[in-house]
């Protein structure tokens, strides 16, 4: 918010919080994912709740590609994402590639499976800035116990911000 009361982001006065009424229609997890997906129902399931709640709602992640190989995601930038200076928090950048190597995992557990995060090691590039930023995730290990992947996360303009690299740990199914 600049001294006028002006978002940094929209340049409109301040007020409800910009790009939350745009994503109103995009609380369904499925609202926020490809029309056409390839994987078992069990996993667009998970990531469809994922996508639903949590994190991933309050980052207003919107995934545009997904497989078993990949997938490559978009985040509203709002004024709640954004540091002193207007540029989108490092922690929030973090966050951000975290859920997207997370649902790569997803993609590719078996049914009745979880996954969590081991280990997450992020280098910065450049600012992040709105009013969207993009991710790209790609796998680097698929094991039967741990996955890794790699997430590179740019502005619109491509400039990259951040690659964050993530293990994930495969959870066999609770027992009852």
């Amino acid at each position: 918010m600049t001294a006028t009361g002006k978002s940094r982001i929209s340049g409109k006065t301040a007020g409800k919080t910009p790009g939350r009424a745009a994503t109103a229609d995009l609380r369904s997890g499925a609202a926020r994912m490809p029309a056409k997906v390839a994987l078992p129902k069990a996993n667009i399931e998970m990531i469809a709740h994922s996508l639903s709640v949590g994190m991933c709602r309050a980052l207003n992640v919107r995934l545009t590609r997904l497989s078993r190989k990949g997938l490559e995601a978009e985040m509203t930038v709002t004024d709640d994402h954004i540091n002193r200076t207007g540029r989108v928090n490092g922690g929030v950048l973090m966050a951000f590639a975290d859920v997207v190597g997370a649902m790569g995992t997803v993609a590719n557990l078996p049914e009745g499976y979880r996954t969590t995060t081991l280990e997450s090691k992020t280098n910065f590039f450049s600012a992040g800035a709105g009013p969207r930023l993009k991710a790209r995730s790609v796998p680097l290990h698929i094991g039967r116990t741990t996955m890794v992947w790699q997430t590179t996360v740019s502005n619109l303009d491509d400039t990259r911000v951040a690659i964050v690299t993530q293990t994930q740990i495969v959870l066999q199914p609770r027992s009852q």
